[in-house]
């Protein structure tokens, strides 16, 4: 069965994880993804992540997690040899994603203005910072950096530590989902319209909406949220220590509390209305840990998961990834034999959702820096003599 977006060319001229990742998921779909990197100056995500040896390589797991089914092609974009290259690119491509300082790629002649005359059809996104525009525009900064300023690391962590960052980098891959997802709308208005499309993607957005209904609430109150670590509003739907560990209590509607407090043969400590389960929280809570402390965390999550009580025991990231269920969905591909400049396995991540058919899947794995320039520049009708030549000039 067709995958969603084959036949679809994609230029992703994009470097670290949110603009990789948005390019990586078309690319599960289908999508025909060339990666063009600075020959000298690639992609500083290949030399990122847990294993050293990886890094000094050039195939880092920061890049190796969103590399698959991409081609490799290196472009010194500062030189007129390799824009010309680029530009030859252009007509037979349906989407650019870049996500280098705004104003960068019109300073050299490939904003959106220049090539849309070149292909009307192009669909061109940039991934920034703070967006294309506004007071801030101009402003770098990474994911943490944007946890800093959106307000998110105010917001984390307890009443006695904080602020603190979130343990993974939320923000960037959540970037590269809206990503996906802006430019799978943009490829359906296309076919509707024939026209291309600009967008402007900022981090800071993305992570405001991250927030969206403490943005909705502050509106209203004025007040912004208050870090409150395991502690949430309802002391039914909050962590608690147990004999061996920490369970984590999902009791959040008033079904969901009443079963709770029945199934631990308290229902008298059921209440009829929300403010009346705010106003009774410190003795919900009190109970709470007291009779937690009797079972392990396993225990309870086995037991209250049976009474419909959503509960789970707080697992590191290895004992999620070998968790049944997780293995059941097909979350990783695994490369058993490596891959070009990886040797031994290696497993990286395909998507969060399932089609009946024509899904996602990884067909490659993610390439060695320049892997696939020769046989692009072919493609392109550039023979043996013109490629030395532009490797001579370490144009590529």
């Amino acid at each position: 069965m067709t995958r969603p977006f084959e036949g679809i060319r994609i230029i992703d001229a994009t470097h670290v994880l949110a603009g990789p990742f948005a390019a990586y998921q078309l690319a599960l779909l289908g999508a025909e993804v060339i990666k063009v990197e600075h020959p000298a100056e690639p992609d500083h995500s290949r030399s990122q992540g847990g294993d050293a040896a990886l890094n000094r390589s050039g195939m880092g797991t920061y890049f190796l997690t969103q590399g698959s089914n991409k081609r490799s092609l290196t472009l010194d974009l500062k030189q007129e040899a390799a824009r010309e290259v680029f530009l030859k690119l252009i007509p037979q491509t349906d989407v650019l994603v870049e996500n280098y300082r705004p104003g960068a790629f019109e300073a050299i002649g490939l904003g959106y203005e220049a090539l849309s005359k070149l292909n009307p059809r192009l669909i061109y996104c940039s991934i920034s910072a703070f967006g294309q525009k506004g007071p801030r525009g101009g402003m770098t900064a990474y994911d943490h950096v944007i946890q800093a300023s959106s307000g998110i690391m105010a917001a984390t962590g307890t009443a006695e530590v904080n602020p603190m960052k979130l343990g993974a980098p939320a923000m960037d891959y959540a970037t590269g989902t809206m990503g996906a997802f802006a430019l799978s709308a943009a490829l359906f208005q296309r076919e509707r319209t024939g026209k291309g499309q600009r967008i402007d993607l900022s981090m800071m957005d993305v992570a405001m909406m991250m927030m969206a209904s403490h943005v909705t609430a502050h509106s209203r109150s004025g007040k912004p949220p208050r870090p409150r670590g395991n502690d949430h509003e309802y002391a039914t739907s909050s962590a608690y220590p147990t004999r061996d560990g920490l369970l984590m209590i999902g009791a959040s509607n008033m079904r969901q509390q009443k079963r709770l407090w029945a199934a631990l043969g308290m229902p008298e400590m059921a209440k009829a209305r929300p403010e009346d389960r705010v106003a009774n929280r410190a003795e919900e809570a009190a109970a709470l840990r007291e009779i937690m402390l009797t079972r392990t965390a396993d225990e309870w999550e086995a037991y209250l998961q049976s009474k419909h009580v959503p509960a789970s025991r707080v697992r590191r990231m290895d004992e999620a990834l070998a968790d049944p269920q997780i293995v059941a969905r097909g979350l990783t591909h695994r490369f058993e034999e490596g891959a070009d400049g990886v040797p031994g396995p290696f497993a990286v991540p395909v998507t969060a959702f399932h089609f009946a058919h024509g899904g996602p899947s990884v067909d490659a794995p993610p390439r060695e820096l320049g892997a696939d320039t020769d046989a692009i520049l072919a493609e392109l009708g550039y023979d043996d003599a013109a490629r030395d030549a532009l490797r001579a000039s370490n144009a590529i």
